[in-house]
């Protein structure tokens, strides 16, 4: 529309030109060189409004999309919010619970506690009661070693097993084959073992007759191995008792017979090493349970 407003105005500038001078030709050239100028300028300034005008457009367009996400992610933030304050109130509600229980039971777990400290002193002193009895066990066994030293080793052992102390005497030491008649040996032996009894008056111990599995010939009052073991026992204990004034109330006797061997009865070393006297240290069971009763 611009464009014929302006055809129109160079057509009727034109048909003026015919009749007008040279002079008033080149200003009316002039003007229209400015108005073509001026209309240029404009249509630049258009494209540019044009151009402004579509960017706001797809900014607007842009913050929608951005509102709408904000929107969603509010939505979302309200809905965790939500569910942290339910989360929040059920954990403070736990927690009154929790303080009252722990206040109702404060005294209990006072003495639980209490308890526990008195069992770690409970367990040192049976501890520290072990350690003595296995010092003074390993000092009988020294003592033992030591009267007996010159005793072959064949012939008499002494060890320690599980905190129990054994003195194992060879048969031939202290008895004639076959029988529980004693050998002129014997009380030299036996002598020696009760010089250290003795020093120990509170310690018990049991005498034990083993045998090797080779039935035993009947006589002499005995009927079978089981018989050769326990007279053996009482023999030794007769001795312990009447030679060296050993307290009776101390000493057991026991036969074992054949079914405690030490080793494989089917050679003749091993029947030898099965055919003994076991002199058993009894631990003092009385003392160890007044240990275990709970101190007041």
């Amino acid at each position: 529309m611009k464009m014929k407003f302006y055809t129109l105005a160079v057509l009727a500038s034109m048909s003026l030109f015919a009749c007008v001078s040279p002079k008033q030709l080149r200003q009316a050239e002039a003007r229209y060189g400015e108005l073509n100028g001026a209309y240029a300028e404009l249509q630049g300034k258009y494209r540019n409004l044009e151009e402004e005008f579509n960017k706001a457009k797809n900014q607007i367009s842009n913050l929608q999309t951005q509102k709408q996400s904000v929107e969603a992610q509010l939505g979302t933030t309200n809905t965790q919010l939500d569910y942290v304050k339910q989360t929040n109130s059920m954990v403070l509600n736990q927690l009154k619970d929790l303080s009252v229980v722990t206040g109702a039971q404060a005294e209990s777990i006072r003495r639980s506690l209490e308890n526990i400290g008195a069992k770690d002193l409970y367990i040192q002193d049976l501890q520290g009661s072990i350690a003595r009895k296995d010092s003074l066990n390993m000092a009988l066994v020294m003592n033992l070693k030591g009267v007996l030293g010159n005793m072959d080793d064949k012939d008499i052992n002494i060890k320690v097993d599980k905190g129990v102390v054994y003195v194992d005497i060879s048969d031939k030491l202290l008895f004639k084959s076959g029988s529980y008649d004693v050998t002129d040996r014997a009380k030299d032996v036996l002598g020696k073992v009760a010089k250290v009894l003795n020093a120990q008056p509170e310690i018990e111990f049991m005498v034990e007759g083993h045998t090797d599995s080779i039935p035993l010939i009947k006589g002499g009052g005995m009927i079978d191995n089981w018989d050769l073991s326990v007279k053996r026992a009482t023999t030794v204990v007769r001795i312990l008792q009447e030679s060296y004034g050993m307290n009776p109330k101390r000493m057991t006797a026991a036969g074992r017979s054949q079914y405690v061997p030490l080793t494989d009865n089917t050679t003749a070393e091993g029947r030898a090493t099965n055919r003994r006297t076991r002199i058993v240290i009894l631990p003092q069971l009385d003392q160890f349970f007044k240990l275990l009763e709970r101190k007041k």
